[in-house]
This record gives C-alpha cells, sequence and structure tokens, in this order.
C-alpha cells in the first residue's frame, strides 16, 4: 500500500463522514421539530420510548444526534430521565440502520433491478437527482430532499473509494498481524471504542469496518469484539454534551455509557464462553458487510431486550454515581437551563424556552400563594424563600430573552417566528407577576417594621381577595401548561371580578379611613397591596388572551382588545354566567 493509497483512503473517508453528515442533517429537517417534540409527549413507558427513540434515530440516521436531543430535554426539565432511558436503548437499535444500507453492496444478483440497487449504480444516480433537487428548486422540503439523496450518494462514494484504497491491504502481512492482534477481546473492544470516540459516530465507525471487511482478512474473531467497542465509544458524543448541564442531564449521557458497558459486557462473556466451550464454526472465517451489519443489529436487540426490563435499576446507578447533596434540590430554586444546541431545531428548541417560562409561572405561583400571609404574620424564613423564588425568576427572564434573541437568528418558520415573539411576550406578564409579589412582601416587611395594626376588616377583605388571586393565577398557570383554551376562557370574567372587588375594597377602606377606624400609614399600605393584586390579576388576563388566540381557533387573526371588549359588553352567556357565579363566590359584604 503505497502513499497515494493513503490519500485515497483519506479522501474516501472524508467523503463517507462528510456525505453521513449531511444526509442526517438533510433528513432532520425533512422530519421537521414535529419528530424531536415528539420525544416529550410518546414516552409513557418503557417500550414505547424504545419504539420511539428506534423510529427517530432510524429517521435521522445518527443515535448520536438522537441521544444529544435527549440530554438536552432532560437538562431542560422537558424530559425526565426515567422516560430518557427508553429512547437511548431504542437510539442504539435504530443506528443498525446505516450499516444495513451498506450491507446492499454485498448484492450479487444479474437481475437488473437488484443491480439498480447496489450502491455501485444507485450512488451516482442518487447524487445526480439530489443535486438537481437542491440547485433548481425553491422549496425548502425538495431542497432538504435533495440533500438527504446527494449524502447518500456522497457517503457510497466514499465507501467505495475507502473499500478501492484497502485492497492492496489484503497481500499486506503487517495488515494481517494488526487484525490478529485484535482478535483478542480487550483490544478489539478497545480499538472499537477509541476509533468511534475519535469520529464520534458508530454508524461511521461501522462503515469503516464494513470497508474493512471488503479485503477478505476481516474475521468474526476480530470484528465482534471490536462492533461491540464501537457501541460504547458512540457514548462519547452525549458525555461531551452533557459537560455543564445539570446532574439529571449528566445522568442521561451516564444511562446511555453504563447500557453499552453492561450490555457488551455480558454479550462478550457469553459469546467467548460458547466459543471456549462449544466452539463456533465461522469464528475464523471472513466476515462480510452483510454480517457486520447483521451483528451489528442483533447485538444491539439482545442488548435491549435483556437490559429494557431493568431500566429504573440503570437510573438508579446513574443517579449514585452522580449524586445530589443531601437536600440541594430543596435549598434553592432550580433555574432550568437552555441548551443551546438544540437552537439549530427551532421547534424543539421553542419547547425548550416554553418549559422554562412555565417554571416562571410555577414559581410565581409559589410566592403568590405565600405573600399575604406575611401581612399578617411576618415570617423571615419564608421571606427569604420568596426572595429566593423571586431571584430564579428574574433569572430566567434573563437567560430566556438571550435564548429567544439567539432563536431569531436561525431559519424560523412564520408560525415558529410568532411563537418566539408571543414568548418575548409571555416572559414579560411572568416576570411582572413574580414582582408584584415581591412588592406585597416588602408591605408585609413595613407593617412589621412600622408595627402597623391592619383592622380585622381589612384582613377578611385581603383573604377573600387572595383566595380569588390563587384561582385566577393557577388558571392561567394551568391554560398555559395545558394549552387549554377552555381554562383560559374562565380567566377574563374572574379578571373582571377581582376588579369589581378591588374597587369595592378601596371605597370601603377610604369611608374607613374618613371614620378614623384605621390609621393613615394602614390605609396607605393597603391601597398598595390592593393594587398589586389586581395588576397580578391584570397579567393573568393577558396570559390568558395568548392562550385563547394562539391555542383556539381564531390563529394568526386574533385581536386581544377586541376580545375583551365583546366579552365585557355582555353579550358573551358563559362569560355572564361565570361573572355572576365568582362575583357570588368572593362577595365582600
Amino acid at each position: 500500500m503505497n502513499f497515494f493509497n493513503f490519500l485515497s483512503l483519506a479522501g474516501g473517508l472524508a467523503m463517507f463522514l462528510y456525505g453521513m453528515n449531511i444526509m442526517g442533517s438533510g433528513l432532520e429537517k425533512l422530519a421537521g421539530s414535529k419528530l424531536e417534540i415528539i420525544l416529550t409527549k410518546m414516552t409513557s413507558n418503557i417500550f414505547k420510548s424504545v419504539l420511539l427513540g428506534a423510529l427517530i434515530t432510524a429517521v435521522i440516521q445518527s443515535s448520536s444526534a438522537t441521544t444529544v436531543i435527549v440530554v438536552g430535554l432532560v437538562n431542560s426539565g422537558i424530559l425526565k430521565l426515567d422516560r430518557a432511558i427508553g429512547i437511548i436503548m431504542g437510539a442504539n437499535i435504530g443506528t443498525t440502520i446505516t450499516a444495513q444500507i451498506l450491507a446492499l453492496g454485498d448484492i450479487s444478483s444479474s437481475n437488473f433491478f437488484l443491480q439498480l440497487v447496489k450502491p455501485t449504480a444507485l450512488a451516482p444516480l442518487m447524487a445526480a437527482i439530489g443535486i438537481i433537487l437542491f440547485m433548481f428548486l425553491q422549496g425548502n422540503k425538495q431542497k432538504n430532499l435533495g440533500q438527504i439523496l446527494m449524502g447518500f450518494g456522497i457517503l457510497f462514494i466514499g465507501m467505495q473509494s475507502m473499500e478501492s484504497s484497502m485492497a492492496p491491504l489484503r497481500d499486506l502481512p503487517q495488515f494481517a498481524d494488526i487484525l490478529t492482534a485484535l482478535s483478542n477481546p480487550i483490544l478489539g473492544v478497545l480499538a472499537g471504542t477509541i476509533l468511534t470516540a475519535v469520529i464520534q459516530s458508530s454508524s461511521a465507525s461501522v462503515g469503516i469496518l464494513q470497508a474493512v471487511s471488503s479485503t477478505g482478512q476481516l474475521r468474526y474473531s476480530t470484528a465482534i469484539p471490536i462492533i461491540m467497542g464501537q457501541n460504547i465509544g458512540t457514548c462519547i458524543t452525549a458525555i461531551l454534551a452533557s459537560i455543564g448541564a445539570n446532574k439529571n442531564a449528566k445522568r442521561a449521557a451516564a444511562v446511555h455509557l453504563y447500557f453499552n458497558v453492561i450490555g457488551t459486557a455480558v454479550f462478550l462473556t457469553a459469546i467467548y464462553a460458547v466459543q471456549h466451550l462449544v466452539g463456533f464454526a465461522f469464528w475464523n472465517e471472513a466476515i462480510t458487510r452483510a454480517d457486520i451489519a447483521n451483528f451489528h443489529t442483533i447485538f444491539n436487540i439482545c442488548t435491549t431486550v435483556l437490559l429494557a426490563p431493568f431500566y429504573k435499576g440503570l437510573g438508579k446507578l446513574a443517579e449514585m454515581s452522580i449524586r445530589s447533596k443531601k437536600g440541594e434540590e430543596d435549598l434553592t430554586p432550580e433555574v432550568p437551563l437552555l441548551d443551546e444546541r438544540l437552537l439549530a431545531s427551532p421547534g424543539l428548541a421553542i419547547e425548550q424556552a416554553r418549559s422554562v417560562v412555565l417554571k416562571m409561572g410555577e414559581y410565581g405561583q409559589k410566592n403568590c400563594s405565600k405573600m399575604v400571609s406575611q401581612l399578617f404574620s411576618y415570617d423571615q424564613k419564608t421571606a427569604d424563600s420568596i426572595a429566593e423564588y423571586e431571584a430564579a425568576i428574574d433569572k430566567m427572564e434573563v437567560t430566556l430573552s438571550r435564548y429567544l434573541l439567539k432563536l431569531t437568528n436561525q431559519p424560523l418558520s412564520d408560525q415558529e417566528s410568532r411563537q418566539v415573539s408571543e414568548m418575548f411576550w409571555l416572559v414579560t406578564e411572568f416576570e411582572r407577576i413574580g414582582d408584584y409579589a415581591i412588592n406585597v412582601l416588602e408591605r408585609g416587611g413595613e407593617i412589621a417594621d412600622k408595627k402597623v395594626v391592619l383592622s380585622d376588616m381589612a384582613k377578611r377583605e385581603l383573604i377573600i381577595l387572595d383566595k380569588a388571586i390563587g384561582e385566577i393565577l393557577g388558571k392561567a398557570v394551568a391554560a398555559f401548561r395545558d394549552r387549554d383554551v377552555e381554562v383560559a376562557r374562565e380567566i377574563e370574567p374572574l379578571e373582571e371580578t377581582i376588579d369589581q372587588i378591588k374597587d369595592e375594597l378601596k371605597a370601603q377602606h377610604i369611608e374607613r379611613l374618613k371614620q378614623g377606624t384605621c390609621s393613615i400609614d394602614a390605609g396607605v399600605i393597603f391601597l398598595e397591596i390592593l393594587t398589586n393584586l389586581e395588576r397580578i390579576a391584570d397579567h393573568c388576563s393577558n396570559i390568558a388572551a395568548y392562550v385563547v388566540g394562539y391555542e383556539g381557533e381564531q390563529k394568526g387573526d386574533f385581536d386581544a382588545h377586541q376580545y375583551r371588549q365583546t366579552l365585557h359588553d355582555g353579550r358573551e352567556e358563559e362569560y355572564n354566567r361565570l361573572y355572576q357565579e365568582y362575583s357570588e363566590k368572593y362577595s365582600v359584604h
């Protein structure tokens, strides 16, 4: 093998990896963000998760990409660790489809149609069709399809180039010696692990092994441990993706590693035990591309079948390896990380951002549930907790704004662009709710410091209003979380009720001031509290309008002002009924 053979090998490898990269990228774009979002929706049990992971990976042609997405979803809190495990297992099965496609090169029939599907004929044809679609058609779907076909063609042309450059190796004694050394299972697993870790793709490293098999020098005894090692090496991508992520994301990457290491250890032990006791007739025979693909598939299916029933144990093992300090989760509120690696998939990035916006709403709801009690009995520990959650809300507002700004630089569809704009708006709504809760808390501190005494009547009125605020905020968070238009429609009549309560309480309190039954200090504080509580309800109304406008039937053609005006005109029977119901429920008389 001379210098030019090495050049040809390097060029073939570059084409092979590039073809795989652009084919996978095209497949992911064509599939769209919905495929990725499905990862969060169809994982109710381990079997569904495994199947989903296999299908997604078969579509995007990369288990590394799937596991990186899963790590990002776990990191952002969209996907729970136990649900991620099945997807990771399924990804190992889905990635074997690439090797099966490459095995088509072994077809030897003289039938015209079978010859046509051989890579030697199909690759240039697909590349030619792909370049026509990519260069001369305008639609995104057509261009993405063209990219897939080009990648397919380039991948196989690179494969053929590698095989041609490796032809002289079949007569090289040193090459045979290297392969013989790798028949040692430990060395074989190590070689497969390192090769895959370097190029970060088990599909690509298995493809390279299939190219080596064209020399006729690669034996089953050498290939089997290398294939197992390749499954371990592919874990490096998820491990790298988890750097800087939260503990659960690191645990997801650890599960991927443990799954492949345990599977390799069990499978390797079983194979070599049988080989030692009984012996395989094919053990020292040359392995073909199809044989490599089949073993790769069988190994991953068997490993999944073996370990799927113990997926909770894998999760526990990951938690034991990556521990949380005792009580760590309870000391401070969690601030979810926004994974910028997901910006390349706008639909998924929007869902990730949405989960953080929801977390802002939940933290605001938690603070609002405690704020009014601080007016009557100020507790410094509770006040500190509220302050910590408000600090978390503020951090999320900053990181979300920066993340959404970066997202606007990505190629977005009209719908995605609108979603991002709405998300900017919602971040502000939830952040302001948190601010008003802090304002009420500060009035509690002022009452305690100045020893201001609120009358029993004022306390009773605030408790009633607090219950109404708790209900409207709960409905706003639930409507946004569940995309529930019906719940959202229940908010505006409650908001109008709260406005009415605020006006009545303000009038009653001014009357108490006139009669001298309430101090000036208490009166000023009371009126400030009323204003802050009423403004929380206003922001809940804005959130409800978003849900009705975006999730309802009037998508893309919704005027929030007109919507409210129509309701307040008294022409909606359901609105009138709910307004009457809330007015009676929260009567201050």
